[in-house]
Protein backbone atom coordinates (compact mmCIF):
# COMPACT_ATOMS: atom_id res chain seq x y z
CA UNK A 1 0.00 0.00 0.00
CA UNK A 2 1.38 3.40 -1.02
CA UNK A 3 2.09 5.84 1.79
CA UNK A 4 -0.22 8.80 2.11
CA UNK A 5 1.37 11.99 0.73
CA UNK A 6 2.45 14.53 3.31
CA UNK A 7 0.10 17.42 3.87
CA UNK A 8 1.08 20.76 2.33
CA UNK A 9 2.03 23.10 5.18
CA UNK A 10 0.40 26.51 4.75
CA UNK A 11 0.70 29.93 6.41
CA UNK A 12 -2.33 32.19 5.98
CA UNK A 13 -1.62 35.91 6.42
CA UNK A 14 -4.85 37.78 7.13
CA UNK A 15 -6.73 34.68 8.26
CA UNK A 16 -9.65 36.55 9.88
CA UNK A 17 -10.69 38.47 6.76
CA UNK A 18 -13.07 37.31 4.04
CA UNK A 19 -10.41 35.53 1.96
CA UNK A 20 -8.67 34.18 5.04
CA UNK A 21 -11.80 32.61 6.54
CA UNK A 22 -12.69 31.02 3.19
CA UNK A 23 -9.12 29.73 2.96
CA UNK A 24 -9.37 28.06 6.37
CA UNK A 25 -12.67 26.49 5.38
CA UNK A 26 -10.93 24.89 2.39
CA UNK A 27 -8.01 23.73 4.56
CA UNK A 28 -10.35 22.15 7.09
CA UNK A 29 -12.33 20.43 4.35
CA UNK A 30 -9.13 19.09 2.75
CA UNK A 31 -7.35 18.23 5.98
CA UNK A 32 -5.75 15.13 4.44
CA UNK A 33 -3.95 17.38 1.92
CA UNK A 34 -3.48 20.68 3.75
CA UNK A 35 -2.33 21.86 7.17
CA UNK A 36 -2.49 25.42 8.52
CA UNK A 37 0.75 25.89 10.47
CA UNK A 38 0.64 29.68 10.80
CA UNK A 39 -2.12 32.32 10.95
CA UNK A 40 -2.03 36.10 11.30
CA UNK A 41 -4.42 38.95 12.00
CA UNK A 42 -4.03 42.67 12.63
CA UNK A 43 -6.45 43.64 15.40
CA UNK A 44 -8.98 40.78 15.42
CA UNK A 45 -7.13 38.72 17.99
CA UNK A 46 -10.26 37.04 19.41
CA UNK A 47 -11.24 35.66 15.98
CA UNK A 48 -7.63 34.65 15.41
CA UNK A 49 -7.50 32.78 18.70
CA UNK A 50 -10.81 31.05 17.89
CA UNK A 51 -9.25 29.88 14.63
CA UNK A 52 -6.17 28.70 16.51
CA UNK A 53 -8.25 26.60 18.90
CA UNK A 54 -9.93 24.99 15.89
CA UNK A 55 -6.89 24.34 13.68
CA UNK A 56 -4.07 24.06 16.26
CA UNK A 57 -1.40 25.92 14.19
CA UNK A 58 2.21 26.11 15.25
CA UNK A 59 2.12 29.93 15.39
CA UNK A 60 -0.25 32.89 15.32
CA UNK A 61 0.88 36.47 14.77
CA UNK A 62 -0.91 39.65 15.88
CA UNK A 63 0.42 42.72 14.07
CA UNK A 64 -1.50 45.53 15.82
CA UNK A 65 0.33 46.87 18.89
CA UNK A 66 -2.88 47.99 20.62
CA UNK A 67 -4.47 44.59 20.13
CA UNK A 68 -1.40 42.94 21.65
CA UNK A 69 -1.99 44.93 24.85
CA UNK A 70 -5.53 43.56 25.18
CA UNK A 71 -5.17 39.93 24.11
CA UNK A 72 -5.23 36.97 26.47
CA UNK A 73 -2.50 34.40 25.61
CA UNK A 74 -4.18 31.85 27.88
CA UNK A 75 -6.91 31.47 25.26
CA UNK A 76 -4.43 29.93 22.80
CA UNK A 77 -3.86 26.17 22.52
CA UNK A 78 -0.83 25.08 24.51
CA UNK A 79 1.10 24.05 21.38
CA UNK A 80 0.51 27.38 19.55
CA UNK A 81 3.16 30.06 19.89
CA UNK A 82 2.15 33.74 19.91
CA UNK A 83 4.27 36.02 17.70
CA UNK A 84 4.03 39.77 17.18
CA UNK A 85 4.40 42.37 14.44
CA UNK A 86 6.30 42.12 11.18
CA UNK A 87 8.98 40.02 12.88
CA UNK A 88 6.32 37.44 13.64
CA UNK A 89 5.12 37.42 10.04
CA UNK A 90 8.70 36.97 8.84
CA UNK A 91 9.33 34.16 11.33
CA UNK A 92 6.31 32.21 10.07
CA UNK A 93 6.76 32.64 6.32
CA UNK A 94 10.49 31.91 6.32
CA UNK A 95 10.39 28.74 8.43
CA UNK A 96 11.95 25.81 6.52
CA UNK A 97 8.89 23.60 7.09
CA UNK A 98 6.47 26.04 5.41
CA UNK A 99 5.68 25.23 1.77
CA UNK A 100 2.99 27.73 0.77
CA UNK A 101 2.10 31.23 2.00
CA UNK A 102 -1.32 32.72 1.34
CA UNK A 103 -1.12 36.52 1.45
CA UNK A 104 -4.66 37.68 2.23
CA UNK A 105 -3.84 40.82 4.22
CA UNK A 106 -5.88 43.70 2.79
CA UNK A 107 -4.03 46.59 1.20
CA UNK A 108 -0.40 47.66 1.08
CA UNK A 109 0.24 46.01 4.44
CA UNK A 110 0.40 42.69 2.60
CA UNK A 111 3.50 43.57 0.59
CA UNK A 112 6.19 42.76 3.13
CA UNK A 113 4.78 39.35 4.03
CA UNK A 114 4.82 38.43 0.35
CA UNK A 115 8.35 39.78 0.01
CA UNK A 116 9.71 37.82 2.99
CA UNK A 117 8.06 34.61 1.74
CA UNK A 118 9.50 34.95 -1.76
CA UNK A 119 12.95 35.78 -0.41
CA UNK A 120 12.79 32.54 1.55
CA UNK A 121 11.91 30.61 -1.62
CA UNK A 122 8.30 29.87 -0.70
CA UNK A 123 5.47 29.39 -3.17
CA UNK A 124 3.03 32.27 -2.64
CA UNK A 125 -0.71 32.38 -3.30
CA UNK A 126 -1.47 36.08 -3.75
CA UNK A 127 -4.94 37.15 -2.65
CA UNK A 128 -3.58 40.62 -2.00
CA UNK A 129 -3.71 42.31 -5.42
CA UNK A 130 -2.18 45.46 -3.95
CA UNK A 131 1.17 43.67 -3.71
CA UNK A 132 1.44 43.40 -7.51
CA UNK A 133 -0.17 46.80 -8.08
CA UNK A 134 2.44 48.46 -5.88
CA UNK A 135 5.54 46.48 -6.75
CA UNK A 136 4.75 44.07 -9.59
CA UNK A 137 8.12 44.21 -11.40
CA UNK A 138 10.12 43.92 -8.16
CA UNK A 139 7.99 41.08 -6.77
CA UNK A 140 8.03 39.05 -10.00
CA UNK A 141 11.77 39.61 -10.44
CA UNK A 142 12.32 38.31 -6.90
CA UNK A 143 10.15 35.25 -7.62
CA UNK A 144 12.17 34.53 -10.79
CA UNK A 145 15.48 34.87 -8.98
CA UNK A 146 14.33 32.53 -6.20
CA UNK A 147 12.79 30.07 -8.68
CA UNK A 148 9.36 30.08 -7.03
CA UNK A 149 5.85 30.39 -8.39
CA UNK A 150 3.27 33.06 -7.63
CA UNK A 151 -0.28 31.69 -7.76
CA UNK A 152 -3.21 34.11 -8.21
CA UNK A 153 -6.19 33.86 -5.87
CA UNK A 154 -8.35 36.68 -7.28
CA UNK A 155 -11.18 34.94 -9.12
CA UNK A 156 -10.43 36.80 -12.38
CA UNK A 157 -6.70 36.13 -12.38
CA UNK A 158 -7.19 32.54 -11.27
CA UNK A 159 -9.56 32.11 -14.23
CA UNK A 160 -6.92 33.43 -16.62
CA UNK A 161 -4.21 31.32 -14.99
CA UNK A 162 -6.36 28.20 -15.37
CA UNK A 163 -7.22 28.97 -19.00
CA UNK A 164 -3.53 29.46 -19.83
CA UNK A 165 -2.44 26.04 -18.59
CA UNK A 166 -0.67 24.20 -21.41
CA UNK A 167 -0.43 27.28 -23.65
CA UNK A 168 2.58 29.32 -24.74
CA UNK A 169 2.72 33.05 -23.94
CA UNK A 170 3.06 34.03 -27.61
CA UNK A 171 -0.22 32.22 -28.41
CA UNK A 172 -2.28 34.69 -26.37
CA UNK A 173 -4.08 37.49 -28.22
CA UNK A 174 -5.72 39.15 -25.20
CA UNK A 175 -7.25 38.50 -21.80
CA UNK A 176 -10.66 39.84 -20.78
CA UNK A 177 -11.41 40.50 -17.11
CA UNK A 178 -15.08 40.25 -16.20
CA UNK A 179 -16.73 42.60 -13.70
CA UNK A 180 -20.09 42.34 -11.98
CA UNK A 181 -20.61 46.09 -12.37
CA UNK A 182 -21.16 46.48 -8.63
CA UNK A 183 -24.28 47.88 -6.94
CA UNK A 184 -24.49 50.93 -9.22
CA UNK A 185 -24.38 49.28 -12.64
CA UNK A 186 -26.52 51.28 -15.07
CA UNK A 187 -26.49 54.46 -12.96
CA UNK A 188 -25.10 57.77 -14.18
CA UNK A 189 -22.83 60.12 -12.24
CA UNK A 190 -25.79 62.39 -11.45
CA UNK A 191 -27.42 59.46 -9.66
CA UNK A 192 -24.39 58.90 -7.43
CA UNK A 193 -23.89 62.31 -5.87
CA UNK A 194 -25.55 61.32 -2.58
CA UNK A 195 -24.56 57.65 -2.31
CA UNK A 196 -24.48 56.39 1.28
CA UNK A 197 -21.96 53.94 2.69
CA UNK A 198 -24.74 51.39 3.19
CA UNK A 199 -25.78 51.59 -0.48
CA UNK A 200 -22.20 51.20 -1.68
CA UNK A 201 -21.73 48.11 0.49
CA UNK A 202 -24.70 46.24 -1.04
CA UNK A 203 -22.88 44.16 -3.62
CA UNK A 204 -25.28 42.18 -5.81
CA UNK A 205 -23.31 38.93 -6.12
CA UNK A 206 -20.20 38.77 -3.89
CA UNK A 207 -19.85 38.88 -0.09
CA UNK A 208 -16.56 40.58 0.68
CA UNK A 209 -14.90 42.91 3.16
CA UNK A 210 -15.81 46.63 3.11
CA UNK A 211 -12.72 47.87 1.26
CA UNK A 212 -12.99 45.52 -1.72
CA UNK A 213 -16.79 46.02 -1.79
CA UNK A 214 -16.34 49.78 -2.19
CA UNK A 215 -13.67 49.14 -4.83
CA UNK A 216 -16.25 47.07 -6.70
CA UNK A 217 -18.77 49.90 -6.46
CA UNK A 218 -16.33 52.44 -7.96
CA UNK A 219 -14.89 49.81 -10.36
CA UNK A 220 -11.48 50.63 -8.88
CA UNK A 221 -11.15 46.90 -8.29
CA UNK A 222 -11.01 46.44 -12.08
CA UNK A 223 -8.40 49.18 -12.35
CA UNK A 224 -6.23 47.35 -9.83
CA UNK A 225 -6.88 44.03 -11.58
CA UNK A 226 -5.78 45.45 -14.94
CA UNK A 227 -2.49 46.48 -13.31
CA UNK A 228 -2.15 43.10 -11.58
CA UNK A 229 -2.78 41.24 -14.87
CA UNK A 230 -0.26 43.44 -16.67
CA UNK A 231 2.55 42.23 -14.37
CA UNK A 232 1.32 38.75 -13.48
CA UNK A 233 0.88 37.63 -17.09
CA UNK A 234 3.49 39.96 -18.66
CA UNK A 235 0.96 41.53 -21.02
CA UNK A 236 0.90 45.10 -22.36
CA UNK A 237 -2.21 47.04 -21.22
CA UNK A 238 -3.68 47.13 -24.74
CA UNK A 239 -4.06 43.33 -24.58
CA UNK A 240 -6.09 43.47 -21.36
CA UNK A 241 -9.79 44.29 -21.57
CA UNK A 242 -12.70 44.59 -19.15
CA UNK A 243 -16.30 43.58 -19.75
CA UNK A 244 -19.32 43.81 -17.43
CA UNK A 245 -20.95 40.44 -16.69
CA UNK A 246 -23.50 40.94 -13.87
CA UNK A 247 -24.18 37.25 -13.25
CA UNK A 248 -20.53 36.70 -12.17
CA UNK A 249 -20.47 33.15 -13.56
CA UNK A 250 -17.73 33.64 -16.17
CA UNK A 251 -14.72 34.89 -14.25
CA UNK A 252 -12.51 35.86 -17.19
CA UNK A 253 -11.66 34.95 -20.80
CA UNK A 254 -8.45 34.24 -22.67
CA UNK A 255 -8.50 34.79 -26.44
CA UNK A 256 -5.78 33.04 -28.45
CA UNK A 257 -4.16 33.97 -31.76
CA UNK A 258 -6.28 31.45 -33.67
CA UNK A 259 -9.52 33.03 -32.41
CA UNK A 260 -10.30 30.38 -29.79
CA UNK A 261 -11.58 31.72 -26.47
CA UNK A 262 -11.28 29.82 -23.19
CA UNK A 263 -13.22 30.87 -20.11
CA UNK A 264 -13.46 29.60 -16.55
CA UNK A 265 -16.99 29.29 -15.13
CA UNK A 266 -18.28 28.71 -11.62
CA UNK A 267 -20.71 30.27 -9.12
CA UNK A 268 -19.37 33.38 -7.36
CA UNK A 269 -17.62 31.48 -4.57
CA UNK A 270 -14.05 32.42 -3.59
CA UNK A 271 -13.39 28.97 -2.16
CA UNK A 272 -12.82 27.61 -5.68
CA UNK A 273 -9.89 29.87 -6.74
CA UNK A 274 -8.50 29.59 -3.22
CA UNK A 275 -8.58 25.80 -3.40
CA UNK A 276 -6.97 25.78 -6.85
CA UNK A 277 -4.04 27.78 -5.47
CA UNK A 278 -3.75 25.65 -2.33
CA UNK A 279 -3.72 22.31 -4.16
CA UNK A 280 -2.04 23.39 -7.43
CA UNK A 281 -1.36 21.64 -9.76
CA UNK A 282 -3.90 19.06 -8.60
CA UNK A 283 -7.69 19.30 -8.50
CA UNK A 284 -9.99 17.55 -6.02
CA UNK A 285 -13.51 17.78 -4.63
CA UNK A 286 -13.91 20.61 -2.14
CA UNK A 287 -16.44 22.89 -0.43
CA UNK A 288 -17.07 25.33 -3.30
CA UNK A 289 -20.55 25.58 -4.81
CA UNK A 290 -21.12 24.04 -8.24
CA UNK A 291 -23.06 25.20 -11.26
CA UNK A 292 -26.54 23.73 -11.56
CA UNK A 293 -26.75 23.29 -15.32
CA UNK A 294 -30.51 22.71 -15.20
CA UNK A 295 -31.15 26.11 -13.60
CA UNK A 296 -28.85 28.30 -15.69
CA UNK A 297 -30.48 31.28 -17.34
CA UNK A 298 -29.22 33.93 -19.78
CA UNK A 299 -25.86 35.60 -19.29
CA UNK A 300 -25.41 39.27 -20.08
CA UNK A 301 -22.43 41.35 -21.14
CA UNK A 302 -21.93 45.08 -21.63
CA UNK A 303 -19.12 47.56 -21.98
CA UNK A 304 -18.02 49.56 -18.92
CA UNK A 305 -19.37 53.11 -18.58
CA UNK A 306 -16.07 54.96 -18.40
CA UNK A 307 -17.74 58.35 -17.98
CA UNK A 308 -19.60 57.35 -14.81
CA UNK A 309 -16.83 55.04 -13.57
CA UNK A 310 -13.50 56.61 -14.64
CA UNK A 311 -11.43 54.43 -12.31
CA UNK A 312 -10.75 51.79 -14.96
CA UNK A 313 -9.00 54.33 -17.17
CA UNK A 314 -6.77 55.22 -14.23
CA UNK A 315 -5.81 51.56 -14.08
CA UNK A 316 -4.79 51.54 -17.74
CA UNK A 317 -2.74 54.73 -17.31
CA UNK A 318 -0.91 53.25 -14.34
CA UNK A 319 -0.32 49.94 -16.15
CA UNK A 320 1.26 51.84 -19.08
CA UNK A 321 3.50 54.09 -16.96
CA UNK A 322 4.53 51.64 -14.24
CA UNK A 323 7.19 52.93 -11.88
CA UNK A 324 5.80 54.58 -8.76
CA UNK A 325 2.29 55.01 -10.23
CA UNK A 326 0.91 51.73 -8.89
CA UNK A 327 2.00 52.41 -5.32
CA UNK A 328 0.55 55.93 -5.44
CA UNK A 329 -2.81 54.87 -6.91
CA UNK A 330 -3.16 51.99 -4.49
CA UNK A 331 -2.33 54.09 -1.41
CA UNK A 332 -4.55 56.98 -2.50
CA UNK A 333 -7.44 54.61 -3.09
CA UNK A 334 -7.02 52.85 0.26
CA UNK A 335 -6.98 56.18 2.06
CA UNK A 336 -9.90 57.57 0.07
CA UNK A 337 -12.05 54.47 0.66
CA UNK A 338 -11.27 54.67 4.36
CA UNK A 339 -12.38 58.32 4.44
CA UNK A 340 -15.57 57.46 2.56
CA UNK A 341 -16.40 54.63 4.98
CA UNK A 342 -15.89 57.06 7.87
CA UNK A 343 -18.17 59.65 6.27
CA UNK A 344 -15.41 62.11 5.42
CA UNK A 345 -15.50 61.82 1.61
CA UNK A 346 -18.25 61.56 -1.00
CA UNK A 347 -18.51 58.47 -3.16
CA UNK A 348 -17.61 60.21 -6.44
CA UNK A 349 -14.65 61.90 -4.75
CA UNK A 350 -12.86 58.56 -4.29
CA UNK A 351 -11.70 58.38 -7.91
CA UNK A 352 -11.24 62.15 -8.19
CA UNK A 353 -8.83 62.31 -5.29
CA UNK A 354 -6.94 59.28 -6.64
CA UNK A 355 -6.42 61.03 -9.98
CA UNK A 356 -5.33 64.28 -8.33
CA UNK A 357 -2.77 62.55 -6.10
CA UNK A 358 -1.48 60.45 -9.00
CA UNK A 359 -1.04 63.47 -11.26
CA UNK A 360 0.85 65.42 -8.61
CA UNK A 361 3.30 62.83 -7.36
CA UNK A 362 7.02 62.80 -8.11
CA UNK A 363 7.23 59.99 -10.66
CA UNK A 364 10.12 57.52 -10.69
CA UNK A 365 10.27 54.93 -13.50
CA UNK A 366 12.38 52.32 -11.66
CA UNK A 367 11.80 52.71 -7.93
CA UNK A 368 13.36 50.64 -5.18
CA UNK A 369 11.22 48.95 -2.56
CA UNK A 370 12.10 51.76 -0.16
CA UNK A 371 10.94 54.40 -2.63
CA UNK A 372 7.63 52.59 -3.09
CA UNK A 373 7.07 52.57 0.66
CA UNK A 374 7.86 56.29 0.77
CA UNK A 375 5.42 57.27 -2.01
CA UNK A 376 2.77 55.07 -0.41
CA UNK A 377 3.13 57.12 2.79
CA UNK A 378 3.11 60.41 0.85
CA UNK A 379 -0.06 59.52 -1.06
CA UNK A 380 -1.94 58.70 2.14
CA UNK A 381 -0.97 62.05 3.62
CA UNK A 382 -2.21 63.84 0.50
CA UNK A 383 -5.60 62.14 0.72
CA UNK A 384 -5.86 63.03 4.41
CA UNK A 385 -5.43 66.70 3.43
CA UNK A 386 -8.03 66.57 0.64
CA UNK A 387 -10.87 69.04 1.19
CA UNK A 388 -14.42 68.24 0.04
Amino acid sequence: MAAKPARRRVVVLGSTGSIGTNCLEVIERLDERLEAVGLSAHGSWESLFDQARRLKPRWVTVTDAKARERLDPARLPQATQLLCGEDGISRMVTDPDVELVVTAIVGAAGLMGTWHALEAGKMVAVANKETLVMAGPLVLDLARRRGVRILPVDSEHSAIFQALQGSKPDEVERVVLTASGGPFRGRKAADLTRVSVEEALRHPTWRMGPKITIDSATLMNKALEVIEARWLFDLPPERIEVIIHPESIIHSFVEFKDGSVLAQLSPPDMRLPIQYALTYPERCAGPARRLNWRELGPWHFEQPDHETFPAIQLGYEVARRGGTCGAVLNAANEAAVSRFLEGGLRFLDITRVCRAVLENHHYSPRPTLGELVAVDHWARQEVARWQI
